[in-house]
């Protein structure tokens, strides 16, 4: 696991000490309005500086230009220069904008990830990917640019509704699926609140996007791995909410892995048994997402703005095995139909 990531119980020495060692000029607290009732309240005590408090709208819809420049407004009017500190307390949403408008004011200033929601602990904090979306597509605009810190305090996991718990599940379902196999078996059987006691297996799936992002942290290769279940998944994602009808995100990811699982299955990259395995394990858990056949012409406009193409075309992460990836996979728009077709079809 990299070595600005942090586990905190009860001791945030680590925090005061990188902040005291550093002498920020000053000390911003980026939350949202969930994390401003329920987690902030828990943080005010454990900083022993004092800081500003800039709050945005819960959800996906928060990671827009204008919300950014209304930021840095505030930024410019608070006088924080090159030397400030930025300190992400949410989840990935929260994240995701906050990395984004660190990278981008003044040319980057120093940021701190604290994430809240177990989404942003085992993905959106990890790894150095800051974006917003742009134009009803997902993250359009970003930029790679890593936080001082990560500290994650599973504590906060207890604020939590269970779609959010279950929301970041998908992720880590998702790592098992590319790169580790007992990873997947692990959490197969194990309910979505039941991780509030197994801080273990966080840790086991944190390690495992460490290690990729590590290897190839501006995704020229390996990272791309991590992009399984994304590609259709942002699609349907962007989609919903196009539609004002927004989705967690892991809730689409899930969708996005039985969609992508399936090409693996056709184009003979996964056998027929794990691919069935991979299904029965989402269906179980997710609750399928419903809409028509009519609408996927809509999905695959979406698609097509999907940052990861080349040239046109879609670039898929796709399984070959579970515990093991393949980047690079183009596919076919009929095959692409064809799993949506699966996927809208299947029972639940």
């Amino acid at each position: 696991m990299s070595n600005n990531i942090h586990f905190i119980d009860k001791d945030w020495s680590v925090l005061n000490k990188l902040v005291a060692e550093n002498n920020y000029s000053k000390l911003i607290v980026l939350v949202d309005s969930n994390t401003l009732q329920h987690c902030l309240p828990l943080f005010n005590p454990v900083l022993e500086r004092e800081f500003q408090v800039i709050e945005v709208e819960a959800g996906e819809a928060s990671k827009d230009l204008e919300i950014c420049a209304h930021i840095w407004q505030e930024f410019s009017e608070e006088a924080a220069d090159r030397h400030a500190l930025l300190i992400n307390l949410g989840g990935g949403v929260v994240s995701d904008l906050g990395g984004f408008i660190a990278s981008i004011y003044k040319r980057g200033i120093s940021f701190i990830h604290i994430p809240t929601s177990l989404l942003a602990m085992v993905d959106a904090s990890i790894g150095g990917k800051c974006g917003i979306d742009f134009l009803g597509f997902k993250n359009q605009l970003g930029s790679f640019s890593q936080a001082k810190a990560i500290l994650i305090h599973p504590p906060f996991l207890a604020t939590l509704a269970n779609d959010e718990m279950l929301s970041g599940m998908a992720e880590m379902l998702k790592h098992g699926l590319i790169a580790d196999k007992k990873h997947w078996q692990s959490l197969v059987d194990l309910d979505h609140i039941d991780l509030l006691n197994h801080s273990e297996i966080i840790k086991a799936s944190i390690n495992i996007k460490s290690i990729i992002v590590e290897a190839d942290p501006f995704e020229k290769g390996e990272r791309k791995k991590l992009n399984f279940g994304h590609t259709i998944g942002h699609a349907i994602e962007s989609y919903f909410m196009a539609k004002d009808k927004a989705i967690k995100h892991g809730f689409a990811i899930a969708a996005g892995i039985m969609c992508e699982s399936f090409l693996s299955f056709k184009l003979g990259l996964l056998q027929q048994n794990e691919f069935e395995e991979i299904n029965k394990v989402l269906r179980a858990k997710y609750q399928q997402l419903v809409f028509s056949k009519a609408e996927f012409s809509s999905i695959l406009i979406y698609m097509q703005q999907d940052k990861k193409n080349a040239k046109g075309k879609n670039q898929f992460t796709l399984l070959h095995g579970i515990g093991n990836a393949v980047i690079n996979q183009q596919v076919d728009e009929d095959l692409i139909v064809e799993s949506l077709v699966y996927y809208c079809d299947s029972e639940y």
